[in-house]
């Protein structure tokens, strides 16, 4: 008996060392945008610190909003909200101030994407990645050089054929810009005005997509519409005769921020996953998968200039001047959705 009671616990020891490493560190969960993160990185996380990722995804702000809100900001360790949402998100009392101690690769963050007005002092969040939105058109159907402004979205050619992002603030920043107004107005009037314009857009839509803009247009199932730089980026590796422009009027703007839910369930290992990304060979393979910017200053100079000067990935200095960031645009935001 005495014989049989060591064997069993030599088994049960030999039982808790295989078990993996994240059973003991526990796990973080993530609630990130749709193919905004590569799983390589995800393993590579697991791998050196032994905490289990738990992946989700969303495809517009709205409906990250909706779910976070829906669980009491419960269930999720880290968020991706755009910097126009902080402000609605941290006014609600919805996320957890960072430590920051526990962020020491805060430093490899470039000074001039930090303390911005939607999180002064980031004292709630820390920037992810940033981009914008422009015109993505597939040659082989239309001259490319036929489109260089939002408005031509509208040309009679294109019915059918254009894809339009599932995306509120996008969607109107386009007709807003026709008109000459700022894509974060607040003024009503300014926005039925463009209501009333993409009304006539109609027609020439044939998708709303926001999970994965570069899929249609692989697909053949458009030809022109709105895309972000980084899908663009993705979709002409993969077909060449796809051709990016931004519109004289400028492109749209963001920033897309990492953020802990007020009750996340693992803020520790919550920090230690967005102190991770902040690592410099983390935000460079992010950048090389997903194509957006990077706000991270010593990653950036990693990346082979190929890509650090490919205008579709980091925009020209005299596109980002005629452009603008989306803002938060409070109440506003009601007259949008109406």
């Amino acid at each position: 008996m005495k014989k049989f009671l060591v064997l069993a616990l030599a088994l049960c020891l030999c039982l808790l060392i295989s078990l993996p490493a994240w059973a003991a560190k526990g796990e973080v969960v993530v609630y990130n945008w749709t193919e905004y993160m590569p799983d390589a990185v995800l393993a590579q996380f697991t791998k050196e610190t032994g905490i289990k990722v738990v992946y989700s995804t969303f495809d517009s702000n709205e409906a990250m909003y909706a779910k976070l809100k829906l669980v009491g900001a419960k269930g999720y360790d880290v968020i991706v909200p755009s910097a126009y949402f902080m402000q609605k998100l941290r006014a609600e009392n919805l996320l957890r101030p960072l430590e920051k101690a526990k962020l020491p690769n805060l430093k490899n963050l470039d000074a001039n994407v930090l303390d911005k007005p939607y999180d002064p002092g980031n004292a709630y969040s820390v920037p992810y990645m940033w981009g914008g939105a422009g015109i993505l058109v597939d040659s082989a159907k239309f001259d490319p050089k036929t489109v260089t402004s939002w408005a031509d979205l509208w040309k009679p050619e294109f019915k059918n054929q254009l894809l339009l992002h599932d995306d509120v603030r996008d969607v109107f920043g386009a007709a807003l810009l026709i008109k000459g107004k700022s894509l974060n107005t607040t003024d009503a009037k300014d926005i039925e005005a463009a209501y009333a314009l993409l009304e006539k857009l109609v027609p020439n839509v044939r998708v709303y997509n926001s999970e994965s803009p570069k899929t249609p247009f692989l697909n053949k199932e458009v030809a022109v519409g709105m895309i972000w730089n980084g899908e663009a980026m993705r979709a002409i590796e993969e077909d060449s005769k796809l051709v990016f422009v931004w519109p004289k009027e400028g492109g749209m703007f963001w920033t897309d921020c990492l953020a802990v839910p007020k009750n996340a369930p693992n803020p520790d290992n919550a920090h230690a996953f967005i102190n991770f990304l902040m690592r410099p060979d983390i935000a460079k393979a992010i950048v090389e998968e997903v194509g957006y910017c990077t706000p991270n200053k010593e990653a950036l100079k990693m990346l082979p200039a190929e890509l650090r000067e490919n205008p579709t990935a980091y925009p020209p200095a005299e596109v980002l001047k005629r452009s603008e960031f989306q803002n938060d645009v409070g109440d506003a935001a009601l007259v949008y959705e109406k």
